[in-house]
């Protein structure tokens, strides 16, 4: 997460003292949700995006697309079904960066008890989540309010609790009260969708099923829960603003309210909330190793009068670690004299400062990466 006793930006290119701002709002400890719950009826200053970062999709017969949606039933027992999966995620994956899955495995009841965890959390007394808000990126569990806060041009309108789950999760006592058994749940049932997705899309690149899996793709799982309050000028401000994931996959929980967008072929598709249904994409780390076969694709989320909005994204990378050394570069068995290497051969660690230092800029963090 970024710090606020690091480098941040100055004031510079605003007309008031935006640092004191967004030091107010970070040092009150209670988030976006604190200032709806006292009653403002205009956004702060420091969540003004751009006019030109909230516009909304034209509304024409031409910006019609079908997102991609894969049943995923009987893919272990049924050769044919298999096969028809790995094509369809084959193709969602070179084209979209994105994809639905249903007939996954999570029981419904787990979804839709993760989706009221993070309300409960969230309905808490505010000197209750206070002693949670911190910005130490070192801890397993910490509740904040937009990761790039002071590095980026324009706040976000959500709050996070971010939880690191595997490989090795928090102690129970740890966990939020309310969220405790349910995380504990919800990110083994994550992990068990996660090793059966990465098989496909090794498949899928033409690999074994546990090329990916070997590689330890499937061996770290962050998940943040995601509260986007209802906005009172939804036009001015974004839910998340445009960007790539960090990550191998994500695997995305998200409630019937809506707002993710996918930029596919250079216009912001909705994804349709779909009841069960779970949204996976594919993120930068991926698209390394595949050697820009996969597409991290670009998406972002509006904000809306209504709500709260609730989504948990599970992300699968290595990024979590310490100090892992492991070296990710594109895969060699995908490499030829016609496909050579896009990139160079990096650490995950390396990897994920630059993300984070970055922020959501709307730049890809791959760039810098290229050979």
């Amino acid at each position: 997460m970024a710090s606020s006793t690091g480098e941040v930006p100055t004031s510079a290119g605003f007309d008031y003292d935006r640092l004191s701002e967004l030091k107010a709002f970070d040092e009150s400890k209670t988030g976006v949700k604190g200032l709806v719950d006292a009653g403002i009826v205009e956004i702060p200053r420091i969540f003004i995006e751009p006019p030109e970062n909230t516009m909304k999709p034209a509304e024409n017969g031409d910006t019609q697309f079908i997102f991609p949606i894969i049943d995923l039933r009987e893919i272990d027992g049924d050769p044919i079904r298999r096969k028809q999966a790995v094509d369809e995620v084959r193709k969602a994956s070179e084209t979209w960066g994105f994809f639905e899955v249903i007939n996954h495995g999570v029981p419904a009841s787990t979804l839709e008890e993760m989706l009221e965890g993070v309300r409960r959390f969230y309905d808490q007394d505010p000197e209750v989540k206070k002693k949670m808000y911190i910005r130490d990126k070192t801890r397993k569990v910490i509740h904040y309010s937009n990761f790039d806060l002071y590095s980026s041009r324009a706040a976000n309108w959500r709050d996070s609790i971010f939880c690191l789950m595997a490989p090795d999760p928090p102690q129970p006592q740890e966990l939020p009260h309310v969220l405790r058994d349910i995380l504990m749940e919800y990110s083994k049932q994550t992990m068990k969708l996660g090793f059966s997705l990465f098989g496909l899309l090794s498949e899928a690149l033409g690999l074994s099923p546990n090329h990916l899996k070997d590689m330890e793709c499937a061996e770290g799982l962050g998940l943040t829960c995601h509260y986007y309050p209802p906005c009172p000028q939804p036009e001015l401000t974004l839910g998340t603003s445009k960007h790539a994931d960090g990550n191998f996959i994500t695997v995305l929980l998200q409630d019937q309210i809506g707002g993710l967008q996918v930029l596919h072929k250079d216009q912001w598709v909705d994804v349709p909330p779909m009841p069960g249904a779970l949204v996976i994409n594919i993120g930068d780390l991926l698209q390394l190793i595949s050697n820009d076969r996969f597409k991290s694709v670009e998406h972002r989320v509006l904000v809306n009068r209504r709500g709260p909005r609730v989504s948990v994204a599970g992300s699968f990378s290595t990024g979590f670690f310490p100090s892992s050394p492991r070296l990710y570069g594109p895969i060699k068995e995908l490499l030829s004299e016609e496909n050579t290497p896009k990139y160079r051969e990096i650490t995950v660690r390396e990897y994920s400062a630059h993300f984070i230092a970055k922020g959501l800029d709307g730049t890809s963090a791959l760039l810098h990466f290229r050979l």
